[in-house]
């Protein structure tokens, strides 16, 4: 009878914050849909990251910041899978995990909520006031505007939305995929082009992580998994893997499948924004890995190095920025 009822049942592994907890219900109503009679159970699971929402990323460190202690309730058996935005997921996972599937991805642009009516980077005053955590946007934004004025901002969405109501800004920067899934898409002023803001590795997309060994999940989440943006991110991961790159780090990229054929922009920063390495390849989309470790030397061989070489060596680990 007990295996009966496990063969029954799973059990997700996910952080408590509300655009967590959305993707995991979007995850078990996926698998629900795709095994009629399924009982899933969501666990939601505090990580180190969640405790210091109000300290900058810089001075937490980034290292497992978000994924840790879920992964580490994986291992020990007490979750089945765990839903990760894959932007937070490590390029190198802990021994004995792996990505199961990676769902279909929500537009994987950020955007702009602004006060005083401006509904463009163009249309903000001068010397306005961003708010943004993530270097990435921090420095894309000076590249582009260097009178902002950029400052430092956590918290999850509702949070940053209503920091933003409550203070003298007149902008922040968010991902849209977290505004739409949120019911906040009323907020979004003006999507920033791929051109205008390149946006941070996988953005948009859902992994689902689950036990090497564990065949049964295997089998259950497959159907989740959707090939183009697996290809797309497998891409932009292998990019970011090859340069090193880490949470304080401005590194982006975007890969776009289509045709067979795999498109893959990425950039190097350095958090000013003065510095600034924009690359671009395609190549099959059957070559996803390949084309993203060939972008990531060509960059380092560019001039990448340089601009990496002027981040403190202590952040360098292959992380992404948090949204």
């Amino acid at each position: 009878m007990q295996a009966e009822t496990r063969a029954n049942r799973l059990r997700i592994g996910t952080r408590g914050s509300p655009l967590a907890l959305w993707q995991a219900g979007h995850v078990r109503d996926l698998l629900v849909k795709a095994h009629p009679g399924i009982e899933v159970e969501i666990v939601p699971i505090q990580t180190k990251g969640d405790r210091a929402l109000d300290t900058p990323l810089a001075t937490v460190g980034s290292k497992g910041l978000f994924t840790r202690e879920i992964e580490q309730a994986l291992l020990s058996g007490a979750v089945d899978l765990a839903v990760h935005s894959l932007k937070d997921l490590p390029t190198t996972l802990p021994a004995r995990l792996m990505i199961g599937a990676v769902c279909e991805r929500e537009d994987p642009l950020d955007c702009l909520v602004t006060k005083g009516g401006a509904r463009s980077l163009v249309e903000l005053r001068a010397e306005a006031v961003v708010a943004t955590g993530s270097p990435r946007r921090k420095a894309q934004l000076l590249h582009l505007r260097p009178d902002l004025r950029i400052v430092d901002l956590r918290g999850n969405v509702g949070t940053r939305l209503r920091k933003l109501d409550e203070s003298d800004w007149d902008a922040i920067v968010l991902a849209k995929a977290g505004l739409v899934r949120l019911g906040f898409e009323n907020r979004i002023h003006c999507v920033l082009s791929q051109k205008e803001m390149l946006p941070a590795v996988c953005q948009g997309a859902l992994g689902i992580e689950i036990r090497q060994d564990d065949s049964r999940t295997a089998a259950l989440v497959s159907p989740l998994d959707h090939a183009p943006t697996r290809l797309a991110t497998a891409a932009e991961r292998a990019f970011l893997a090859s340069l090193g790159g880490g949470c304080q780090v401005p590194i982006a990229a975007l890969a776009r499948v289509g045709w067979g054929t795999l498109s893959l922009e990425g950039l190097v920063a350095s958090p000013d924004g003065r510095m600034y390495l924009r690359r671009h390849m395609e190549g099959p989309a059957s070559a996803a890995e390949a084309l993203g470790k060939a972008l990531g030397a060509e960059i380092l061989e560019e001039g990448g190095g340089a601009i990496l070489g002027k981040v403190p060596e202590k952040t360098s680990d292959a992380r992404k920025d948090k949204r």
